[in-house]
């Protein structure tokens, strides 16, 4: 599942970030492998996931997020 499928304070593992144009910039922030992150919010219409991961907040617009492989911790 990626992650703007993910269920509001659930807590997920990430498996993989996809191959793409903000591989590099979602590796650079911390999504990486087998990191813990919790799907905190989701804007109106499906704009921006919240999600916190390594003790900070991080707001994701939806495409970015479809990037993010995530499974049940």
């Amino acid at each position: 599942m990626v992650l703007s499928g993910a269920k509001l304070n659930s807590v997920y593992k990430i498996a993989e970030v996809k191959d793409g144009r903000l591989t590099r910039r979602l590796l650079d922030m911390g999504f990486t492998p087998r990191c813990k992150i919790k799907a905190l919010g989701f804007a109106p219409f499906g704009g921006t996931v919240l999600v916190e991961l390594r003790g900070f907040t991080v707001a994701l617009r939806k495409s970015a997020a479809e990037y993010i492989v995530i499974e049940a911790d």
